[in-house]
């Protein structure tokens, strides 16, 4: 099941907070997005742990409780029909620079996504997204980009599938960490700029190094045979 392997290889790359955050791919049929069951965290689900939710939050299969935080995947991939995978982590690094009132800095490969234009931080209190209203004012926020941050909540990414949505995720939590790093240390005084992030951007991140990004957290997040 994807939404399975979508998140063992969200929690090998650290992104798992216990039991809270998820990862919903597009039902094929239009019926709305395959997401986990509430009170289970990324390592630890199964097949029969995927239900399938409408786009009002109502269970159409599976069994078990609705993730009240639903509405962000359904607010995004409906407003969105170039998104097939959406993922919300409560990632830390990415809260930390949450609290900073400065752009993200392109000081690595990762940062290049977000630097240009400025990653998207979502008018929100910190609180849940447990209605439509709050979904829609994700969606709003991240637009057309890869990623967005909830101040004090963490992040949502969004892609063609789970393989860009995760790596989104992924990359944003280490572009906030090597920042977050740096500016410890002092002033930031080397990053990209707005040249070399266009030409990085067609270089460092293809389809194909996406891709193969995700495919080697899916091989080493896989359970031995």
């Amino acid at each position: 099941m994807r939404v399975v392997t979508a998140s063992r290889a969200l929690a090998d790359a650290g992104q798992q907070d216990m039991v809270w955050g998820h990862v919903a791919i597009r039902d094929p049929a239009g019926r709305g997005v395959w997401l986990k069951r509430s009170g289970l965290g990324f390592d630890e689900l199964e097949p029969d742990d995927i239900q399938l939710i409408d786009w009002s939050g109502r269970l159409l299969a599976g069994q078990g409780a609705v993730h009240l935080e639903c509405h962000i995947h359904l607010e995004i991939q409906r407003a969105r029909t170039d998104v097939g995978a959406s993922v919300h982590t409560h990632s830390p690094a990415v809260n930390a620079f949450s609290a900073l009132d400065v752009p993200l800095r392109a000081i690595s490969h990762e940062g290049v996504l977000f630097a240009d234009p400025p990653v998207p931080r979502a008018p929100l209190s910190g609180d849940l997204i447990w209605n439509p209203e709050r979904g829609r004012i994700v969606s709003e926020a991240i637009g057309t980009q890869p990623a967005c941050i909830l101040p004090r909540h963490g992040l949502v990414a969004a892609g063609v599938d789970e393989a860009h949505a995760v790596m989104y995720a992924v990359l944003l939590e280490a572009a906030c960490d090597l920042h977050l790093r740096a500016q410890a240390s002092g002033k930031i005084v080397s990053f990209s700029d707005e040249d070399e992030l266009r030409d990085k951007r067609a270089r460092v991140w293809p389809e194909s190094q996406l891709r193969a990004g995700y495919d080697y957290l899916v091989r080493r997040s896989s359970p031995p045979s």
